[in-house]
């Protein structure tokens, strides 16, 4: 089994803008307690990406979760795009297809690829405005998120939706092309083999590392220094030592960045028994889903 000596997590957003209140940067190194990176900074999503050529160009030996969808639903319609001719075969293709889409786009948002009249038809939108080729109902889901659900592991929400709070969507097209930059700089779990050395990414929910710590579905935010050094020795970590109010995005990186710690050691979250090759190269998988 792999040994990593570093745990980062990033809490992530999608939200329009240069810089977003909402990502957050934690690293948990050895057995110290997890520390954010750069504390009170409002993190763009180009300097997340800077930061993460630097952990690349240095080989740092960092297992690094990133909280937002690598891909779309896949295997219950053969295709991310039923019914358009450039749906892509694979996860890096359609990284390609949503960046050559949003490339004119500021910030890593994704508009340009919404707004293509074929990509529109697969979603759910603002102001009432719903796709014909969106599912009925919640919208389609990954096989991950199929079995975390009728597991009760997470909750999981498409990412097909682009409405409301619990909206994935537009975090996750902005991820994707962040993803399309560390192509073949940093390997990503399951897509690519896990190297012997040298960072590896993989996709996390932040509820499973509060669901780990002890708190109850539905109850996951941790806003207080003294809650979050309590959901950190759940999980065996030493304390952050956080006085006060705390953000949630700070908390979640920084419990996330704990969990990965105590679980990355383990053979379960690496063998999942729903996964396959197939999914690997399409739909990716979330890892703690087990």
């Amino acid at each position: 089994m792999r040994r990593f000596t570093h745990f980062a997590a990033i809490d992530w957003s999608g939200a329009r803008g240069e810089r977003q209140r909402g990502i957050a940067l934690a690293v948990a190194s050895g057995a110290a307690a997890p520390a954010l990176v750069r504390p009170g900074h409002i993190w763009s999503r180009a300097e997340i990406l800077a930061w993460l050529e630097d952990v690349a160009a240095a080989g740092e030996d960092v297992l690094i979760g990133f909280d937002f969808s690598a891909a779309f639903a896949f295997a219950d319609a053969g295709a991310y795009f039923p019914e358009w001719s450039e749906s892509p075969a694979d996860i890096r293709a359609l990284w390609s297809l949503v960046e050559r889409l949003a490339h004119g786009d500021p910030h890593y948002e994704a508009g340009g690829f919404l707004g293509h009249p074929d990509a529109r038809r697969h979603f759910r939108h603002g102001q009432g405005e719903v796709g014909d080729l969106f599912a009925p109902g919640a919208g389609r889901l990954r096989v991950v998120e199929q079995y975390q659900r009728a597991t009760k592991q997470a909750a999981s929400v498409s990412n097909f939706n682009l409405v409301g709070a619990a909206q994935v969507g537009k975090a996750s097209l902005a991820g994707m092309r962040l993803l399309h930059r560390l192509s073949g700089r940093i390997p990503l779990w399951p897509l690519d083999p896990v190297p012997a050395r040298s960072p590896l990414l993989v996709e996390i929910y932040t509820s499973l590392a509060a669901r780990a710590a002890g708190l109850p579905p539905g109850r996951s935010k941790i806003r207080d220094g003294a809650a979050l050094d309590a959901a950190l020795a759940a999980l065996g970590s030493a304390p952050a030592g956080l006085t006060g109010p705390v953000s949630d995005h700070a908390s979640d990186a920084l419990l996330t960045a704990a969990w990965l710690r105590a679980i990355a050691s383990e053979n379960a979250p690496w063998s999942p028994s729903p996964l396959t090759p197939a999914l690997a190269r399409t739909e990716g998988w979330t890892f703690g889903i087990v």
